[in-house]
């Protein structure tokens, strides 16, 4: 087991930031088109965490136009540049998957004070 984190330690970014459930968060995804490379930047509030060291991904979820996109980041690729945090959100569950269902301002999440 020790091998394995020993492994795994030199692939991990070392500055994270704080991110939890419900927080609105902007990603910053490096993309690859041809030869050229640009900085794609997601924005959107966390509706789930899963695992924890090397494997750490966050479901992104954001609405544009009416249609409800969801992107999973895992934290320590080489391709997620940046995670910023913009607010912090204040909820009582680990999974937000219930937002799928709401529209609207059934769907918003008090900010943490």
């Amino acid at each position: 087991m020790d091998l394995m984190k020993a492994l795994t330690s030199q692939y991990m970014k070392q500055e994270l930031p704080e991110v939890n459930i419900g927080d609105t968060v902007r990603v910053h995804v490096k993309i690859k088109e041809g030869a050229r490379e640009r900085i794609q930047v997601f924005e959107g509030t966390v509706i789930a965490k899963k695992h924890g060291g090397i494997e750490e991904s966050i479901t992104v979820r954001r609405v544009s136009y009416g249609v409800g996109c969801e992107k999973v980041f895992p934290l320590h690729a080489p391709n997620v540049v940046d995670v910023e945090c913009v607010r912090h959100g204040k909820v009582r569950r680990a999974k937000l998957y219930y937002l799928r269902d709401r529209m609207g301002k059934a769907a918003k999440i008090k900010e943490k004070v």
